[in-house]
């Protein structure tokens, strides 16, 4: 008699589990095409709410290196990674107090504990407008009300992603200082805020230090560094002659994708055609 076969549970991929301005969700099969088949250690100094890192994890052959400047983004992905379960209880206190009077105390709040500044920061994430996060020149975060109800993170996938965290080293840390580890037969991804099209573009500010134009040039000679140093690096920037020009002898694909902004009304956004680039820093070896 032949035994039964066990039938085989397919999971869903897993997907970023914040909202982030920026993130390339939506671009990753402009960009995957040119990422590596396997590759040793994996480096991202602007984590965000790390898209590329769960749409390339399974070719990661060594560690995930993930890191961000924001260090209460940082704060979320630990809590993440080292207690789910704390962090999930935690979560569930925010869904028994949802409303928009909740929201506005909380953006003022000033939570103790890491894992309280780490539920805090989800629920945040989740009930403000568009699903910003922005803060002040003194660090205060100064989004309004998004009117849309706090879904929390389902139980499974927040321990799924905790698995997946095993063995990562998730630090706030500098690009300057993250870009020095890459080695021979690493690969980097590299999603700087991008510089504001305008005096009063705001969106670049997700924490209270800014991302200038000279970060961009000390940005693109440590990607020449990485090139010399054989590490397979690809960043993602807007396309702009000012881009272009610091990444010279580098691949350069340009495309249009559609961004959603703010309209005239704060509680809306608009779409507009935005020109990418993504630059492709083959390594040297």
């Amino acid at each position: 008699m032949t035994a039964a076969l066990t039938p085989v549970i397919s999971l869903p991929p897993l997907r970023p589990f914040l909202k982030w301005a920026g993130g390339k969700g939506r671009l990753l099969t402009r960009i995957l095409p040119h990422v590596p088949a396997s590759f040793e250690n994996y480096h991202e100094p602007f984590l965000g709410g790390g898209a590329m890192f769960f749409a390339v994890r399974e070719r990661i052959g060594g560690t995930a290196h993930l890191h961000d400047l924001n260090d209460v983004l940082i704060n979320v992905w630990q809590r993440v990674q080292e207690d789910p379960a704390t962090l999930y209880a935690a979560l569930e206190w925010y869904h028994e107090r949802d409303s928009k009077d909740f929201y506005c105390e909380q953006r003022t709040a000033e939570p103790t504990t890491v894992v309280q500044q780490a539920s805090r920061f989800i629920y945040l994430n989740q009930t403000a407008w568009n699903g910003l996060w922005r803060v002040n020149k003194f660090g205060q975060f100064n989004v309004p009300w998004g009117d849309r109800a706090f879904r929390g993170i389902d139980e499974d996938t927040l321990f799924r992603i905790s698995d997946v965290l095993i063995g990562a080293t998730i630090t706030n840390m500098d690009f300057r200082d993250s870009l020095e580890k890459p080695r021979a037969g690493d690969f980097v991804y590299l999603d700087p805020p991008y510089l504001p099209i305008s005096d009063t573009s705001k969106f670049y500010l997700y924490t209270e230090k800014r991302f200038r134009a000279p970060d961009l040039a000390d940005l693109a000679e440590l990607c020449h560094q990485l090139t010399e140093r054989g590490v397979h690096w690809i960043m993602s920037n807007r396309d702009t002659p000012e881009v272009r020009d610091l990444f010279p002898g580098c691949d350069i694909v340009r495309f249009t994708t559609r961004r959603s902004v703010a309209a005239q009304n704060r509680r809306d956004v608009e779409s507009l055609d935005s020109p990418e680039a993504l630059i492709i820093g083959k390594s040297a070896t």
